[in-house]
């Protein structure tokens, strides 16, 4: 590294003005400083680039260097004295920051943002489906009502902090490789605020800030599901030096209907239908979340679990304004209780239909009265089974 040619090691030319020498400076600064570089030989590349730095901005030592080399500018590249105070990974931070601006995000700030807020809130079925207004209540931290978050008992004096002189911000001059620099922090009297309050504020404290009770009102569109949230910007805690407030966010339950199950953006209902309706076929009513009703066919010799869609009538898109189906699955309901007219009939189709396979088995091609006795049969069962 001692040998090495200090416009090589910024990557410059001899040519380059003092403001190209800093531009390349900066980027390679930015690339091998030991707080972002962790790679080995990071540390030896950075306190290279440093001391090649020192003499090239400075143009009489960048002339001294031009004519005579390292022996013109000394063995440790022109510094007249050693760091003061300085760690070589402790120390790298502070300097760094000055130079390029908080890098690092070690340096306090004035502004802060309000934290955010949770709510939960539990929505029937129906109002997730179709939206719905809700008011919540929540305690958040809002400006102190007494002192309008100055942090002042009202009527006394806020008088400027005398050690930043109201700037809020202290300057300290630091010696570094990189030459003379101001160092810019918080100040520690004030806290960055520029103001000394000499009678606080008896509600806050000088806090400026009080914890409130509010009622909010929130939209919930249509089609949420369990488990979304919705977010209402700005109504959190409010921000700090001017900072803004954070977020109230709506965790959003939805408790089961005693109908419909969802699906997506689809409805579903299971449609109770006996077995003589399914061999016979029949017409139903099929409920719908609207309040309305919808006639459907179920057609001869349906089988369990047969889906049927109504269009148009599921839950509306979150994002749109079309609307998922109502599917509608055939539940076939075999009766677990008979009474002896039941019990009977079901005996007597038993028969006709063992009778019925016993032809087909023996070949038999004639089945039309047989048929026409089972449909018989059919329709008394669908008769007594209601």
């Amino acid at each position: 590294m001692a040998d090495k040619d200090f416009y090589e090691a910024l990557g410059v030319a001899r040519t380059d003005n003092e403001e190209e020498i800093r531009r390349a400076f900066r980027k390679k600064a930015m690339e091998f400083h030991p707080d972002r570089n962790k790679s080995e030989g990071a540390e030896d590349k950075f306190k290279e680039i440093n001391e090649a730095y020192q003499v090239l901005s400075d143009p009489k030592k960048r002339a001294q260097y031009d004519r005579f080399g390292r022996s013109g500018v000394g063995s440790n590249g022109g510094h007249d004295r050693p760091f003061d105070g300085f760690d070589v990974f402790g120390g790298f931070g502070d300097i760094f920051d000055s130079f390029f601006g908080d890098v690092s995000g070690r340096r306090e700030r004035q502004a802060q943002r309000g934290e955010d807020l949770q709510q939960r809130v539990v929505l029937e079925f129906h109002e997730a489906v179709f939206g719905t207004e809700r008011e919540v209540e929540i305690t958040r931290q809002e400006p102190c009502q007494r002192c309008s978050g100055n942090g002042n008992e009202p009527g006394s004096e806020i008088s400027s902090c005398s050690t930043c002189r109201g700037s809020g911000q202290v300057r300290r001059s630091q010696r570094s490789i990189f030459g003379q620099f101001a160092q810019v922090s918080s100040c520690p009297a004030c806290r960055g605020s520029g103001k000394v309050i000499k009678t606080p504020c008896t509600a806050c404290r000088a806090s400026g800030i009080d914890r409130r009770k509010r009622k909010i009102s929130v939209t919930i569109p249509a089609g949420v599901e369990a488990g979304m949230q919705v977010r209402l910007t700005g109504e959190g805690d409010v921000g700090r030096g001017g900072g803004p407030a954070g977020n109230l966010y709506i965790h959003l339950d939805v408790r089961d209907h005693k109908q419909f199950n969802r699906d997506g953006n689809d409805l579903l209902y299971y449609l109770p239908v006996n077995v003589a309706e399914a061999a016979l076929g029949v017409e139903k009513e099929v409920p719908t979340l609207d309040g309305s009703t919808e006639k459907i066919k179920v057609p001869q010799g349906t089988q369990p679990g047969t889906e049927f869609r109504i269009r148009g009538k599921g839950v509306p898109h979150l994002h749109g304004n079309r609307r998922g189906d109502l599917r509608v699955l055939v539940n076939l309901q075999v009766p677990q209780a008979l009474d002896p007219e039941q019990r009977r009939l079901l005996e007597e189709l038993a028969r006709s239909l063992n009778s019925s396979q016993s032809g087909n088995d023996s070949g038999s091609v004639d089945q039309g009265s047989d048929d026409d006795s089972d449909k018989g049969i059919f329709e008394r069962i669908k008769e007594v089974l209601g």
